[in-house]
């Protein structure tokens, strides 16, 4: 454990939030990485009690720091490192309409058949 401040880049690949360090850095270069709601550049200060915004897979992770971590560690004490507060995901819809396909080689569409494609796409 460490005292003081870590880099973001580092702390949020030591805790698993991402694959590699590369891949750590790169998103904070883009701006998927937000400490207490500012964006992170890699060598930004992480402090324990900060509160991480992490953009991964197209989903935000928020998680608060709880303990420093400069190298990576196992699954465990990764989890031990910081207090996730991201939210449960929606539940998925129960029906889902099929996408709406023509056979190969029909053709053009009618008018009558863009019309109902246009409806079943919500246009119009």
């Amino acid at each position: 454990m460490i005292t003081g401040f870590v880099r973001a880049d580092a702390w949020v690949w030591a805790v698993r939030l991402y694959k590699s360090r590369t891949q750590a850095t790169a998103a904070c270069r883009a701006g998927h990485v937000r400490v207490n709601g500012v964006r992170a550049k890699p060598a930004a200060h992480v402090k324990i009690g900060d509160r991480v915004v992490v953009r991964v897979g197209g989903l935000d992770r928020i998680v608060e720091v709880r303990q420093l971590l400069v190298k990576r560690v196992g699954a465990e004490p990764a989890a031990a490192a910081y207090v996730d507060h991201t939210p449960a995901p929606p539940p998925p819809s129960e029906f889902v309409a099929p996408p709406a396909r023509r056979d190969r080689g029909a053709g053009r569409p009618t008018k009558k058949e863009r019309r109902q494609l246009d409806r079943l796409r919500g246009r119009s």
